[in-house]
């Protein structure tokens, strides 16, 4: 829990102190919560794991599946809106804003061939997604990319990428693992 919260205040200017980031921030509880439904989830007590899962989004307006992969120190700002889909995975120390989906393409269209597989996105370690973004299907978002304030990311994102605009477009020259949660470039 402290590597945790250090991470927070590495990566938020507004982050004081460890016990407001606790009492405070609704991506800890929202990561807190998931953990929990995860961990029952994996015992196959599906119904009792979404019940944490809608818990949890009525106290943070943040919902994330219990199905759903997370690595350590994931960091959700702000959080209001964000959706995390069931087969989504999110690798270590990703950074996301409010508004973000990570969401399937067509949950409506044969939902039992749907039952069981990929699809939903992965993030690779050190991503950062801007507010309202969408990243939706089964694609993957390569490490220390950044993915642009209302983005919408269809396809495969490489490394070290700053995708903007809808269709989304990488704009970046360069190769950058710095941490910029804005997508801007020195």
């Amino acid at each position: 829990m402290n590597t945790y919260l250090k991470s927070i205040i590495k990566r938020d200017p507004a982050a004081r102190d460890k016990l407001s980031i606790i009492l405070t921030y609704p991506g800890v509880k929202a990561v807190f919560f998931h953990h929990l439904a995860h961990k029952i989830w994996n015992y196959k007590f599906f119904l009792i794991a979404r019940i944490i899962s809608q818990f949890s989004r009525f106290l943070t307006g943040i919902e994330i599946h219990p199905g759903a992969k997370i690595g350590k120190n994931l960091f959700i700002d702000h959080g209001m809106g964000v959706v995390i889909g069931e087969s989504s995975v999110i690798g270590d120390n990703v950074t996301l804003y409010h508004g973000v989906t990570l969401g399937g393409i067509s949950p409506s269209e044969n939902s039992n061939e749907q039952r069981n597989i990929k699809r939903h996105p992965t993030l690779m370690d050190n991503v950062i997604v801007g507010s309202s973004a969408q990243i939706l299907g089964p694609i993957e978002v390569g490490k220390y990319a950044r993915i642009g304030a209302n983005t919408v990311v269809l396809k495969n994102v490489p490394e070290n990428a700053t995708m903007v605009g809808n269709p989304a477009k990488n704009i970046n020259t360069k190769t950058d693992s710095s941490f910029k949660p804005y997508g801007v470039n020195d």
